[in-house]
């Protein structure tokens, strides 16, 4: 399938999405935001694909939302808009497949919230971060939500209420991202990730990443109650078994997704 704004390909069990508005910053657009959504669905639908790879195209990953569609509309057609805009967030959240988040150069609003989103995320050295809609009498709600489930309440008010720039170092060292990439080599770092993940039991880590977020926002005891019950059923599937006798024969796995 193509998409007006995102290039796609597969390879290897990777799917890669990405952002391809370079002369807008791949700032979101009604047509951008559709298509993500659309075609994050379409990866997690896809067997050929295990991990899904978001990444920008030109000169930054995502400068957030393009504000010159900001005027002339109903407040309900506001909710809508800004419905649209945010619900790559929660597909990522529900889909099984592992979603990486590859930044460069500036990650902001919208393209924070990405990142904030994503189940992992590298970025290049260099890379500038920020909730920067403050500083234009707005203020980034969306990228709020997963932002303070990633770094808490107050590491999240600071960038949301200051609307201030962070680096990539920064970044890392308060949960936002998990590595920095040097410059040149934020493909590589970024593959060597997903290869990683894309070597798994696809069953066991979708399973086991539906089963986190599910757990995320329960009562302790009915957390364990949830995981508990999925990880009995993770042991009832070949590729359980056959992970446990490859290990035990110092082999390698043979996934059969079932």
């Amino acid at each position: 399938m193509s998409y007006e704004t995102l290039l796609t390909e597969k390879k290897n069990y990777i799917g890669t999405i990405t952002l391809n508005r370079p002369e807008h910053l791949n700032t979101f657009s009604v047509p951008l935001s559709t298509d993500l959504n659309d075609c994050l669905w379409e990866m997690e639908k896809d067997p050929d694909v295990r991990v899904v790879v978001i990444k920008g195209a030109g000169r930054a990953f995502c400068a957030g939302i393009d504000v010159t569609d900001l005027e002339g509309k109903s407040p309900i057609e506001y909710k809508n808009w800004v419905d649209n805009m945010e619900k790559m967030s929660l597909t990522i959240a529900a889909m099984g497949k592992p979603v990486i988040a590859s930044a460069h150069k500036i990650a902001v609003a919208n393209g924070v919230g990405i990142v904030a989103s994503a189940d992992l995320a590298i970025a290049e050295e260099g890379t500038r971060f920020g909730t920067t809609a403050i500083n234009v009498g707005l203020f980034c709600m969306g990228p709020a939500v997963p932002l303070a489930r990633s770094l808490g309440r107050k590491r999240a008010l600071e960038l949301l209420l200051t609307g201030d720039l962070i680096e990539a170092e920064e970044a890392e060292r308060i949960g936002l991202i998990n590595k920095v990439a040097p410059q040149g080599e934020l493909e590589a770092e970024t593959m060597k990730m997903a290869e990683k993940l894309a070597a798994k039991s696809p069953l066991a880590l979708q399973l086991g990443k539906k089963s986190f977020y599910q757990m995320s926002d329960l009562e302790y005891g009915k957390a364990f109650e949830l995981v508990n019950n999925h990880f009995a059923t993770l042991c009832t599937t070949e590729d359980a078994h056959e992970g446990v006798d490859a290990f035990l024969a110092k082999r390698q796995p043979e996934w059969k997704l079932k």
